[in-house]
């Protein structure tokens, strides 16, 4: 995938990686060309399981090969702080719940960390989302990955984002 044009038309290609990486069979590599190294998808991308391989080509930008670590399943996100938090439980009616933290990152790290946590939801799971601010740019990634998400804020004026799968015909 070769994401240098949209960068250098100021193009966010974050959304374009991630769909591409949703849709990798579990022996699929991915390969990124970029016109700069992407330090911040190598973090992303660990998190799915997933390591890298990078080289300078002869004109200067990053050639990246991600592949994946071991078996094909989902990976356990690592971190200390309550921004790293994610945990699975079930809901009262036994539909597995995984919940987000992504207060106290700066933008766009909350929707960067919701949409990886989408990427590796598993089936008839349902996920919850903990923001500092309405993730009105979530929305439509979403959207566009086929989800649906409905915000509450809450009394001490976060938001909490449920998110899942949309039904058909809605």
């Amino acid at each position: 995938m070769d994401v240098r044009d949209d960068i250098r038309r100021g193009r966010e290609p974050f959304s374009k990686i991630m769909q591409a990486v949703a849709t990798l069979a579990p022996a699929q590599d991915l390969m990124l060309l970029a016109p700069f190294e992407p330090t911040p998808l190598y973090g992303i991308l660990a998190q799915q399981g997933f390591r890298h391989s990078a080289e300078t080509t002869t004109e200067g930008d990053f050639k990246v090969r991600f592949s994946r670590t071991g078996a094909d399943q989902a990976p356990v996100a690592k971190g200390s702080g309550a921004s790293e938090r994610r945990t699975v439980r079930a809901a009262c009616d036994g539909v597995p719940v995984l919940d987000v933290d992504a207060r106290g990152l700066e933008p766009p790290q909350p929707m960067v960390k919701i949409l990886e946590a989408v990427a590796t939801l598993p089936k008839g799971a349902l996920l919850r989302a903990h923001t500092d601010r309405r993730p009105m740019h979530l929305y439509p990634q979403l959207e566009e990955r086929g989800f649906a998400a409905e915000s509450t804020e809450q009394s001490d004026g976060s938001f909490i984002t449920l998110i899942r799968p949309r039904t058909t015909g809605s």
